[in-house]
């Protein structure tokens, strides 16, 4: 079952996509920047996500695209809370694949984490791929592989990372982006490397070099900047960064799903996630 297109084309798949839930039992508050943030509603954007694609009857997976549970929730409540989470997407009626976030990581160790999200990992990382159909692989980065949270202190890339912030950002506050210009805006704790100006991979030079190596490469779709955004890069790659459901105020959503054709992948979003038609570049490789 899967909706019809212009061209009469079915779909040859279809999945559904949230990010950024951030999840806590606390009073709302707003971001560094100002920005509202409604943290015990988030939960029933979820819980209307998840509704919504169950009544679809079409999606083969739905895709959590990190920080389910957020920095401020009790730490003596982070375990039964990010299970609380994890629950609620447990009633979808299909397979969910989920993405750490920094959140995440405030919250728990990726010693159990991991477990909890279902990630086959090897040594604790959370890179994986799956291929619903032949024609399509989905390649899942783990974006805090190099990083100063979520590994054990003494762990050799947290020390790595620590060296590495301490020589790209001078402030004693590694999440503080005063004096940083620009692109330097990166080296915050809160981001890392895979092995927005604030909301980049420290080392997103060398990921995009390797997408842009191979022509396969049709969409790259991310969390982590709540305010979302869309580009289409020099070599025809499609970047789209997903709404926050975290910051929707009462009665409104920000999740959705997307049909996938040979040709393109069609976004339909929910009030706040903006629907978006990425179609490929007819010259490149599949």
């Amino acid at each position: 079952m899967g909706s019809v297109n212009g061209h009469g084309k079915q779909p040859l798949f279809s999945f559904g996509m949230i990010s950024d839930v951030q999840y806590a039992d606390i009073l709302d508050g707003r971001s560094f920047l100002g920005v509202p943030r409604y943290y015990r509603h988030s939960i029933l954007v979820l819980q209307r996500a998840v509704k919504e694609w169950n009544n679809h009857q079409k999606h083969k997976f739905v895709i959590n695209f990190g920080d389910i549970v957020d920095g401020y929730c009790p730490k003596d409540e982070s375990l039964n809370t990010v299970k609380k989470i994890v629950n609620e997407f447990e009633m979808f009626n299909g397979h969910v694949h989920h993405l750490i976030g920094n959140h995440c990581l405030y919250n728990l160790p990726r010693s159990e984490l991991l477990p909890l999200f279902k990630i086959k990992s090897l040594q604790g990382h959370a890179y994986y791929d799956f291929s619903p159909v032949p024609e399509y692989r989905f390649v899942v980065l783990d974006g805090y592989d190099n990083s100063a949270i979520g590994w054990p202190r003494d762990h050799p890339r947290t020390l790595e990372a620590l060296k590495f912030l301490r020589e790209k950002n001078p402030n004693e506050d590694k999440n503080n982006p005063t004096g940083l210009v620009g692109l330097e805006r990166r080296y915050l704790m809160f981001n890392g490397g895979a092995s927005s100006k604030e909301a980049l991979l420290w080392n997103y030079e060398e990921v995009m070099n390797l997408i842009h190596k191979f022509n396969c490469v049709k969409v790259c779709i991310s969390g982590h900047d709540h305010k979302g955004g869309y580009y289409i890069d020099s070599h025809g790659v499609h970047h789209r960064v997903l709404e926050a459901a975290l910051e929707c105020p009462p009665g409104t959503n920000a999740f959705g799903y997307a049909d996938v054709y040979d040709d393109r992948i069609s976004l339909y979003g929910t009030d706040r996630m903006r629907s978006t038609h990425m179609y490929f570049d007819p010259n490149a490789d599949f």
